[in-house]
């Protein structure tokens, strides 16, 4: 069989062997009733890493997004700011206003994942009655749509502060939160600093198999628990879970900086290949996602490109591409918009992995940047 690299995304990750010791052997209760020690153990180490109060386990991050958005936006008809590109805004299903009742405001974001703050102060609303009332600014970190950007923390301080001076609470996404810590060296505390809930994945490139952690006060967490109740997220034994995740922070989290520079390299070959068809911009490859763009002239769509990706033809097993795996390679992929295809490098994804899809990339992107020169 063709040897499989999947780069679709660091969801793919599986559990470790010892992420599976430590779930078989976890010690359990009913977490609705606060009786869980497994979950209480991460709920607090999660809490104390990001310098905050309290923290509630929930099945997702899409749910713990929308639980924040629930507390923070409690009035039906609020306004919460968010990013046009933001995770919350594309891929949530628009529950901020089917479930919450929140009005989502977009703020342009610039290529690094920030937006204007200046635009976004202008648009604050509130005092008149036509207009609803604006209770949320929510930011990405890392950003995915804009390629695992991690955002600076000048901004974040900047936003911040702008959001205290307007009685605004400051919301992040922070789903691949630990890849941004290990970019810019700094600690997950500081870079939350001034966000009054934190939202963190540990089903991305942490590699645990299910759940999400949302971050904050002791009231807002208090009031996060009934929005989980009510949305169905009480799991109860969901220490099993838990300890899968608690693993993962002290095995995973280390191993983080690996992703980026195997990322880095990806983006490096690609770039350095200097192909007309195929663009990525390597020195602003942050963290573990490596963004391809297909020129706008060229007449080759990314879903068209990703399913090329998927083939082995006979020319690559018995020709010049020949592999070590007689079979072929198989890179997975995934398409971002109609231009754009990404590349996510995990735990999963060895040195040989690599080298493997890099064979592969160099050998479909050469084929079809030399078709479309001659078409």
């Amino acid at each position: 069989m063709a040897h499989v690299v999947d780069l679709r995304s660091d969801t793919v990750t599986k559990p470790t062997k010892a992420m599976k010791h430590a779930m078989v052997n976890s010690a359990l209760g009913d977490d609705v009733y606060g009786e869980d020690p497994t979950v209480n153990a991460l709920e607090n180490k999660i809490a104390a890493l990001l310098g905050k109060q309290a923290a509630l386990f929930v099945p997702s991050g899409t749910m713990s997004n929308l639980i924040a958005i629930m507390v923070h936006c409690n009035k039906r008809g609020s306004e919460a700011f968010v990013g046009d590109l933001s995770h919350i805004y594309k891929y949530e299903v628009g529950g901020a206003s089917h479930l919450a009742g929140v009005m989502l405001s977009t703020v342009a974001n610039k290529p690094d994942g920030t937006f204007d703050l200046q635009e976004l102060e202008d648009r604050i609303r509130g005092s008149n009655i036509h207009e609803p009332v604006t209770a949320m600014v929510a930011v990405e970190n890392t950003h995915n749509y804009c390629g695992g950007k991690v955002l600076p923390l000048k901004f974040l301080d900047d936003v911040g502060a702008l959001c205290k001076k307007h009685s605004l609470a400051l919301h992040m996404d922070g789903a691949r939160l630990f890849n941004a810590c290990a970019h810019a060296q700094e600690e997950a505390a500081r870079v939350v600093r001034d966000c009054d809930s934190v939202s963190v994945c540990f089903s991305k490139g942490l590699s645990a198999p299910v759940g999400s952690a949302l971050v904050g006060s002791y009231h807002f967490i208090e009031q996060a628990r009934r929005a989980r109740k009510m949305l169905g997220g009480g799991m109860r034994q969901a220490g099993v879970l838990a300890a899968a995740a608690l693993v993962a922070l002290h095995e995973v989290v280390p191993l983080l900086a690996l992703d980026h520079k195997r990322a880095q390299v990806l983006a490096k070959v690609i770039e350095g290949l200097f192909l007309k068809a195929f663009t990525v911009d390597a020195h602003n490859t942050h963290t573990n996602i490596v963004l391809v763009r297909i020129s706008e002239h060229a007449p080759l769509t990314a879903d068209q490109l990703v399913q090329r990706l998927a083939q082995v033809c006979l020319a690559e097993t018995q020709g010049d591409c020949k592999t070590p795996n007689d079979e072929g390679v198989i890179v997975k992929a995934t398409e971002f918009n109609s231009k754009t295809i990404r590349f996510t490098l995990h735990r999963e994804i060895t040195d040989e992995d690599l080298w493997l899809a890099i064979m592969k990339i160099t050998y479909v992107f050469k084929e079809l940047s030399s078709s479309l020169e001659n078409k």
